[in-house]
């Protein structure tokens, strides 16, 4: 289970990204910072990939992706 001091750092962490127009993503779908954190605590067993999305030097979009074996 991840500590809460982790899942908060990662809300405040997207929170920040967010407030200044990072867009926030998630298998795919727009998303926003509390539902990427309950997300990845809810489903530890899985880890996830992020991508950063750059447009002329500038950070636009953060993705993240489940990794999966196969």
């Amino acid at each position: 289970m991840m500590p809460e001091k982790e899942k908060w750092k990662l809300f405040m962490e997207l929170q920040t990204l967010e407030d200044c127009g990072v867009g926030i993503w998630i298998e795919g779908q727009v998303s926003n910072p509390e539902n990427v954190m309950q997300t990845i605590t809810v489903n530890e067993e899985s880890d996830y990939m992020r991508d950063y999305i750059f447009k002329e030097g500038v950070l636009q979009e953060i993705h993240f992706d489940k990794i999966t074996n196969q």
